[in-house]
């Protein structure tokens, strides 16, 4: 419910919740490859090979060549990326609070460490299966 929520949010400024993942990615974590892009949304790199042209042809975001491998190209928000990035990572805080708003705080804290368990088993499952893969 919660993503279809967002969705519908985020239909006035043409984004959906996976461009919503890039851009909050790429504003934390600029210069990330398409590589460590899709490892952090834990995604598959051709979900993220779709996506970035689009995005490009937006002009939200640009690849630029590594400087210390040529063969790798690394990933920025453009500055209407980055204004585009901040209107919609303010749409989804604010719903989130509105969902959240009639829930004890303690209860919040509660689901936010059970994220926090689960975030932190599924990266040790992923590197885990990068040393044996």
């Amino acid at each position: 419910m919660m993503q279809s929520a967002l969705t519908r949010e985020l239909a006035p400024l043409d984004l959906k919740p996976p461009h919503l993942d890039i851009l909050a990615n790429l504003y934390r974590h600029a210069g990330l490859s398409q590589q460590e892009l899709a490892r952090k949304l834990l995604v598959g790199r051709s979900n993220i090979s779709m996506t970035l042209p689009q995005m490009e042809r937006r002009g939200l975001i640009e690849r630029r060549g590594d400087s210390r491998d040529k063969r790798v190209l690394r990933l920025f928000l453009t500055a209407e990326g980055e204004a585009l990035a901040l209107r919609a990572m303010q749409i989804q805080t604010a719903l989130i609070d509105r969902s959240l708003s009639r829930t004890p705080l303690e209860d919040c804290s509660a689901i936010g460490a059970q994220m926090e368990r689960i975030i932190a088993a599924l990266q040790m499952e992923d590197d885990g299966g990068a040393e044996s893969g």
